[in-house]
């Protein structure tokens, strides 16, 4: 008879006193070690060490024998374990990624990270190209869950890149190929590009059809699905969802059926369908239960709960809502938080409850502008930390390639050495600057005019001065100030990310995102500028197209040039009004110093800027107006007073509208 461990005894007693969740953790984490070694079957001890005698080095070889037991932690803890003590280092990296998937599925994402880390590192140690994609694809999706967006583009492109480097791919590759384009599409849809998203999701697709993969196929088409409910077009996602359903049902995945019933329930929500949708709802609550996803368990909850609320069954509304919003806040899951707080006020507001109601709301608008503030700010750290991380690699390999001209020097003749590695060096560098110059001219010229808008709105000084001053507010203790900067900041930002896809938008939409320019540039100088923006009556600025984002130069040539310069009063003035001819006459007037004294300020500068913001603008203007029947025009005219002194510049864009 055996007799009981006097240290796992200790435990038990100090569960059974404690009654706290800490000491039943630490319970859990001492019995499953203690009794890992006799839970393990001596046939699966056997198949372990029969491939790790094999030693295989692709994904499908390793998971074909271990398939069965992926999903069991204890399992692959062991096998870790045992490879890692036996140098197999390719099979420690899949059941490290297995563990990772566990954690991440538990939302336990940090301990998901670290192992997915590890497994990326002994693929590193080996070599081995499959498994750092695989392990670079996983990173990307526990970052995506904790809303670290770029970081997570960052790991799917470079995994994306890694295996398209291979001409002829295994099918594990190729697999990972389609994860990472899946794993960007999900990054387009967090940040609400639902076309762009779909696109990528239609692409994967398409791959994983050629492999035969019917999971990743129900992925893209629930993945396409959501971007379609996204957009409102319930009729095509509902279509979508029952064919993941279907794929889901053919391959027998617990978790995919799961998944498509709740967002197929979602639509019926939508649709006043509410019998169909309970008829769903309740039976996939039990299953998802049973399966110990929580994300899932929470979503369902809440859905379940708003379908009751529209039956006026209050009370079990209630209770499930108010269930599913306990799990999403203890395993941190921000959509479902906001989603339980929104039902939530609805349901209140339904019962009379009006005061209830709109905490329930407010706290839901809260939590939302949260989330929204801290993905901004993740995406402008990685930004930042991208930047930085890639100078220093370029600096590291220039000086690898310097070293080793200096090796070579020194295996041909000694004495030479010192003379022969300086010439080569410097030769080396100076190379390496021309053909990087001449890289960099054959990409301009590739990229489209677009893309050159928007590095010119994406101006490093802008930028960088912006966050300065976000800086400045945040070392001031001026909380309402940075928050304030940094909301106007980040939207615009994002406008003119969006507007950079689109070759026009409307009046409004550039009046709108040129307003929030002059404000932070305005910040900038203290609010010295007075500026005014007007549109005459008999212009409807919702239906006027225009070139996106062609303001923007103009505007920062008369601040910069005109006005940064000017002493006094500061004025700006941009008005919209209708012209001769089926054209929109835009006037940006200023009372800077004048172009010609602008001209000498910027001869007496030791750095000097070249601007190219007009003439990509007056590019784009040319290739706006080839739609149309007339040409655009610029006039830009220089304003004196009785006594020609300048008053100022005024530019005026003549822009064709038929």
């Amino acid at each position: 008879m055996q007799i009981i461990n006097p240290t796992f005894f200790r435990i038990l007693c100090y569960i059974f006193y404690s009654q706290s969740k800490k000491a039943l953790i630490v319970f859990v984490l001492f019995f499953s070690v203690s009794i890992t070694s006799q839970n393990i079957s001596s046939a699966f001890i056997d198949k372990a060490d029969s491939l790790i005698k094999e030693a295989p080095i692709t994904y499908k070889a390793i998971d074909k024998v271990l398939r069965s037991k992926r999903k069991d932690t204890i399992y692959m803890r062991f096998f870790a374990n045992r490879a890692l003590n036996q140098k197999y280092l390719i099979g420690q990296s899949y059941a490290l990624n297995q563990l990772g998937r566990r954690y991440r599925a538990y939302s336990q994402f940090a301990k998901a990270i670290s192992l997915h880390n590890q497994a990326l590192n002994a693929a590193h140690t080996k070599s081995n190209l499959e498994f750092k994609v695989y392990s670079l694809n996983m990173l990307s999706v526990v970052y995506r869950r904790t809303d670290a967006i770029k970081t997570a583009l960052d790991y799917s492109q470079e995994a994306l890149e890694l295996a398209e480097t291979v001409e002829n791919p295994s099918d594990g590759l190729k697999r990972s190929i389609n994860v990472s384009l899946n794993g960007i599409g999900n990054i387009y849809q967090t940040l609400e590009q639902y076309d762009l998203a779909i696109k990528q999701f239609q692409r994967s697709m398409l791959l994983e059809k050629d492999l035969g993969n019917e999971l990743g196929i129900a992925i893209n088409h629930q993945n396409i699905g959501e971007c379609q409910e996204a957009k409102q077009d319930l009729t095509a996602a509902l279509q979508s969802y029952l064919t993941s359903l279907a794929y889901n049902e053919k391959i027998n995945s617990d978790m995919g059926r799961i998944i498509c019933k709740n967002s197929i329930a979602q639509i019926f929500i939508k649709q006043k369908k509410i019998n169909k949708a309970l008829a769903i709802l309740e039976p996939a609550l039990a299953d998802s239960k049973s399966l110990g996803d929580k994300y899932i368990t929470s979503a369902v909850q809440i859905n379940l709960g708003k379908a009751l609320m529209q039956i006026n069954l209050y009370s079990e509304a209630e209770k499930n809502i108010l269930e599913g919003l306990r799990l999403a806040k203890k395993h941190n899951l921000p959509s479902s938080i906001s989603q339980a707080n929104l039902n939530l006020s609805e349901l209140y507001e339904k019962q009379g409850d009006y005061k209830k109601s709109l905490n329930y709301y407010k706290t839901a608008q809260k939590f939302d502008e949260e989330i929204s503030n801290i993905r901004n700010l993740r995406y402008v750290n990685d930004m930042i930390i991208r930047y930085d991380t890639e100078k220093k690699s370029n600096q590291i390999e220039v000086l690898a390639k310097e070293n080793e001209i200096v090796k070579l020097k020194l295996r041909k003749n000694k004495t030479t050495l010192l003379i022969s590695g300086i010439a080569l060096a410097l030769l080396a560098g100076i190379f390496f600057i021309l053909y990087r110059q001449y890289q960099l001219k054959n990409e301009k010229k590739l990229l489209t005019l677009e893309q050159t808008m928007l590095r010119s709105q994406m101006n490093p000084h802008f930028l960088f001065n912006s966050l300065n001053s976000i800086k400045l507010y945040i070392i001031n203790n001026e909380k309402k100030n940075a928050v304030y900067y940094l909301n106007k900041f980040s939207k615009l930002v994002r406008k003119i990310l969006e507007a950079s896809t689109l070759k026009e938008i409307t009046l409004a939409e550039e009046l709108e995102t040129v307003e929030l320019y002059l404000n932070i540039e305005n910040i900038r100088f203290s609010n010295e500028i007075n500026y005014t923006i007007s549109i005459e009556d008999n212009i409807d600025s919702h239906t006027v197209k225009i070139p996106s984002l062609i303001l923007q130069p103009f505007l920062e040539n008369a601040i910069w040039h005109g006005l940064s310069s000017k002493e006094g009063e500061k004025k700006l003035i941009l008005t919209a009004s209708l012209g001769k001819n089926g054209f929109i006459d835009i006037s940006i007037v200023d009372n800077g110093i004048g172009r010609d004294a602008a001209e000498k300020i910027k001869k007496n500068k030791v750095l000097k800027r070249k601007s190219i913001g007009i003439d990509i603008t007056k590019e784009r203007l040319t290739n706006f107006s080839k739609d149309y029947q007339n040409s655009f025009d610029i006039e830009i005219l220089d304003l004196f007073d009785e006594n020609k002194k300048s008053t100022g510049t005024k530019v005026i864009l003549h822009i064709p509208t038929f």
